[in-house]
């Protein structure tokens, strides 16, 4: 079942903390230790709210690019759906994610996985692009999806 989320238009500013350090895989620097400014995640994350959505993803087409089961999609739908993209797509009214690709005039949904076979658009398909996918938000405490390779 695939559930999608709306975002409220003009979300009320959420002021988090944004350190000016990246963070290593070695020991963390006292020195870094100030604040550079603070970071409202919904202008962070969502640039046109009135075209913005939000999706959960199922499945494993796009392990190869990251996306995992239970993953939060946001979702465009003003960005253009250009070659390569991440889009979300209706194709013969099922929902799927997979990489656009267009040819010429041929346009592919491509997975990210290859143990999942390309969709070719042809003439006689019912095909709509939703929106491409600009971020993804996953829960990393107590998550089943965390699969480090």
């Amino acid at each position: 079942m695939t559930r999608v989320y709306c975002c409220i238009p003009k979300p009320k500013p959420m002021l988090l903390r944004l350190f000016s350090t990246a963070v290593s895989a070695g020991f963390p620097s006292p020195a870094d230790d100030y604040l550079e400014a603070h970071l409202d995640l919904n202008r962070y994350l969502i640039n046109r709210p009135e075209s913005t959505f939000f999706m959960r993803f199922e499945g494993e087409p796009m392990l190869e690019c990251g996306l995992r089961e239970g993953d939060l999609m946001i979702v465009d739908r003003f960005i253009a759906p250009e070659d390569k993209k991440i889009v979300v797509a209706s194709i013969d009214g099922e929902l799927v994610v997979r990489r656009l690709r267009i040819r010429g005039k041929r346009f592919q949904l491509v997975a990210e996985n290859p143990d999942i076979k390309t969709i070719s658009i042809n003439k006689d398909s019912e095909f709509e692009i939703w929106g491409v996918i600009t971020f993804t938000i996953r829960h990393h405490l107590f998550s089943s999806n965390l699969q480090c390779h």
